[in-house]
């Protein structure tokens, strides 16, 4: 089989990823135009939903992953292979329609006594309760799918795939709704029909790709072959499922405490403040595997000197990023959405997960230092620490004080977490660097959260919104540019950058 490109997997999936994020973004507004407050708080309930449902998730899709990776390496046998995608088929099948079966059971609850409805008929609501079940276990099993495309690194395939169904899913809808109604019940009839399509498309997909294996070997439907891999998949389960509660666990408390139409912009306040988190995303792609090798190689300061420009260039983008976007957090909800209620709900949410995240992209890094060299124990105790103590905080901060205490819960976990708990990390595993790492992005972040404080009255929150943007676009640029001018490191890069370019 003809090995894909590396540099064109990597360009075409984040290209994709970019999209995605752009028009699920982009069509926010739009939907709460069109279906209202309360309406959209639903839609955030199901992302909800399919959040919580990688709990289930056991580790299941990067173990068939990284089997797929070893039989295409001849490290398994095609039989063996098969044998294993048979019995994860069983397990996923299952759990889609245990989990599936109990969203559907529990409708009657959830539309009766957790959710707050004020608008929406209590009827309307129980149809698109029991579509979401049906949605997420059908999504569910797209990810043992997705395992397989993937570790055949058909990822440009996997990426256009995605666009197209991104755009069905987010844009597309609209379209539908058009036709037949701007109403919650044509939004989740739309929904289930394209994860019907995914779910088909996936599946034929995987079954051109699994190897064929001679009737006279039979693959059998049993489970054991996996029992062989129950130490890889649950090391990554329980890591994946304490982030899924730490990432997820204020979601589902407010959605059964707040209004849903408060839900609705909480939701919307929650996913854009997620786009400071995606911009520090690619950065660990590249970082890891070379601290990695330099680690290997005993290379330690070299490796060193990525880690602290790495935390550099996040500081000057992310966290600045961050800063901005907490200190306008009106005016762009509202250039963004020309909606001046939705702005005033929305914007102390936005301010306080905006920052939160930023703080969270920097206490990130020492995953990245523990990934180096190997030794994760750190980081589960971390993570541990950090869900014991957010899980009644969040609970109670929730019920007595709303999304706003949720918000100010997530911001302090962050601040803390960076503050104490990375210091104590690098002081186990790099004890000269601490001091370092924190001077290396210190400078930039109070320059910057100065520089917001006193030009944000610049923007005003109200008029042309076209003008309101342009003014949100020159002060993230100062901002940046600030940033970088208060970074000795930074600008020693730079200047390494051009004079390389002028010899």
């Amino acid at each position: 089989m003809l090995i894909p490109s590396l540099k064109h997997n990597v360009i075409t999936s984040y290209a994709s990823q970019i999209y995605l994020i752009v028009i699920s973004i982009a069509v926010l507004p739009l939907y709460i135009e069109y279906m209202g407050a309360e309406a959209y708080g639903l839609v955030g309930f199901f992302a909800m939903l399919q959040g919580l449902f990688n709990l289930l998730d056991f580790g299941l899709t990067p173990t068939i992953g990284r089997q797929t990776a070893h039989y295409n390496a001849g490290i398994d046998t095609a039989l063996s292979f098969r044998q294993l995608f048979r019995a994860l088929s069983l397990i996923f099948i299952v759990i889609a329609i245990i989990g599936g079966g109990v969203l559907f059971a529990l409708d009657d609850y959830i539309a009766a006594h957790w959710l707050k409805l004020d608008k929406l008929s209590i009827k309307d609501v129980l149809f698109c309760l029991q579509v979401m079940a049906v949605c997420v276990a059908l999504r569910w099993m797209t990810g043992l799918y997705r395992g397989v495309i993937s570790g055949f690194e058909q990822i440009v395939w996997l990426s256009i795939v995605n666009t197209i169904i991104a755009t069905l899913r987010f844009p597309g809808v609209l379209l539908y709704m058009y036709y037949f109604g701007f109403t919650i019940k044509s939004f989740f009839v739309f929904q289930i029909l394209i994860a019907l399509l995914e779910f088909l498309i996936l599946l034929i997909k995987s079954y051109q790709l699994l190897p064929k294996v001679s009737l006279q070997y039979p693959i059998g439907w049993s489970i054991k072959p996996v029992k062989p891999l129950l130490s890889f998949a649950l090391t990554i389960a329980f890591t994946s499922a304490v982030w899924v509660l730490f990432t997820q666990l204020d979601k589902f408390v407010l959605s059964g405490i707040l209004p849903l139409a408060d839900y609705g912009y909480f939701t919307l306040a929650v996913l854009v403040a997620g786009g400071v988190l995606q911009l520090s995303a690619p950065i660990s792609s590249p970082i890891m595997p070379r601290m990695a090798r330099l680690e290997a190689e005993q290379q330690y300061e070299q490796m060193r000197q990525v880690y602290l420009n790495a935390t550099q260039f996040i500081a000057v983008i992310v966290v600045t990023a961050g800063i901005v976007l907490a200190g306008v957090a009106k005016p762009v909800l509202y250039a963004w959405t020309g909606d001046i209620h939705l702005a005033n709900q929305a914007a102390p949410i936005l301010r306080l997960y905006a920052m939160g995240n930023a703080l969270l992209a920097l206490s990130s890094f020492p995953y990245y230092l523990q990934y180096a060299k190997g030794n994760l124990k750190y980081h589960l105790i971390g993570n541990i620490i950090s869900v014991v103590i957010l899980v009644p905080a969040v609970v109670w901060a929730a019920t007595y004080y709303g999304a706003i205490g949720a918000g100010w819960v997530w911001f302090l976990m962050q601040l803390i977490y960076l503050i104490f708990w990375v210091s104590y990390i690098h002081t186990k595993l790099e004890p000269n660097i601490n001091v370092i790492w924190f001077k290396t992005f210190l400078p930039s972040l109070v320059t910057v959260s100065i520089f917001i404080l006193l030009t944000a009255q610049w923007i005003e929150y109200s008029g042309e919104r076209s003008i309101i943007l342009l003014k949100i676009i020159i002060l993230s640029f100062c901002s940046i540019l600030i940033a970088m001018l208060s970074s000795v490191r930074m600008l020693n890069i730079l200047k390494a950058k051009v004079y390389r370019g002028a010899v």
